[in-house]
């Protein structure tokens, strides 16, 4: 009876946050994340006009002005004239917003399948993590390049006809939002096809501590008194592990981040004007030579994304440590 006890007592920790704000580099990790987040979100509103639009000024270093002395470009700018600090603030946007929503897909994707594998149990459970292992097997990078490939234009021709359809019928408000989604249409395919891949290794997370908290009493109780399976996965299971979801939440973006920079490293990403940490990353590496290196161009988007994938880690490494139980098994 004390082991049961134990086990439920370390499914849901009660000084899971102390632990965490104990966390020295998880604290400061959460810190610089908020504060990238306010920044990328915000300071753009603030900016000039003038620094958001492409000029003559090219392959401007840092702290230069512009040739006609309106514009301060702090950190210089690209073959387009255009300011790498307002670049870099949207590439903030798009990545982290990339690397959230289809880790929030792939949270709810990977936390019902799950769930719904682990309570069942038996040949729904054994045939149900059969799938799983069949899907592990496909490259993900591939599947995801083969789906942006084989969507990408139908996507962006649905996009075009809503378009030029709320054009004729006069909806303004619905052709301004078509028009800019059309050079996102990559990354909503991207999105999609990145959150159906990464909730693989959610699944099984989810499905192991289920397997372990069902057989606890007040779930062996609530079934007793013929209560239903879908309210006990949500009333009972679902809040004993929101915080391990929450903690796996956290060390999916990170990956789904350098999945969305590689893929537009390659050119199958976000498509210009718009720019992602990934894209600027391509355009800093085209112009890196020996004669002539334009190197703020791949330094300053590198050095962001790398401590923003540090600070990532850093947190998730630390809601590991606070929330899951498994973390501090011998």
């Amino acid at each position: 009876m004390s082991e049961v006890v134990a086990r439920q007592v370390r499914v849901a920790p009660p000084n899971g946050w102390s632990v965490l704000r104990r966390n020295r580099a998880a604290m400061v990790s959460l810190v610089f994340l908020i504060g990238l987040v306010l920044a990328a979100l915000i300071i753009p509103l603030f900016l000039n006009d003038h620094i958001k639009q492409s000029t003559e000024d090219s392959f401007f270093k840092p702290n230069t002005t512009s040739t006609d002395g309106t514009r301060y470009h702090l950190l210089g700018t690209d073959v387009n004239g255009q300011d790498m600090f307002f670049r870099l603030l949207t590439g903030a946007r798009v990545s982290l917003g990339v690397g959230l929503v289809a880790a929030a897909v792939s949270l709810i994707i990977g936390t019902i399948y799950g769930m719904v594998s682990g309570y069942a149990g038996g040949r729904v459970d054994g045939w149900m993590m059969r799938f799983v292992d069949i899907l592990y097997s496909i490259p993900r990078i591939l599947f995801v390049m083969i789906f942006i490939s084989a969507f990408d234009g139908y996507f962006k021709d649905g996009l075009d006809a809503m378009r030029l359809w709320s054009q004729e019928s006069h909806w303004v408000w619905l052709e301004k939002i078509t028009r800019t989604l059309i050079p996102y249409s990559r990354i909503l395919i991207l999105i999609i096809s990145l959150g159906l891949v990464e909730w693989l290794t959610m699944a099984r997370i989810v499905r192991g501590q289920v397997l372990v908290i069902k057989e606890l009493p007040f779930v062996t109780a609530s079934r007793a008194m013929g209560q239903r399976w879908w309210k006990i996965l949500w009333l009972h299971l679902w809040p004993n592990l929101s915080t391990i979801i929450l903690t796996y939440l956290t060390l999916t973006i990170p990956a789904v981040i350098l999945d969305e920079s590689f893929l537009s490293f390659l050119g199958l990403g976000i498509e210009d004007p718009a720019a992602s940490w990934g894209s600027l990353l391509k355009d800093g590496a085209q112009v890196i030579n020996p004669l002539d290196s334009k190197w703020w161009l791949l330094l300053f988007p590198a050095v962001l994304m790398s401590a923003s994938l540090l600070a990532l880690n850093f947190l998730g490494d630390g809601l590991r440590d606070a929330f899951d139980p498994r973390s501090s098994d011998g």
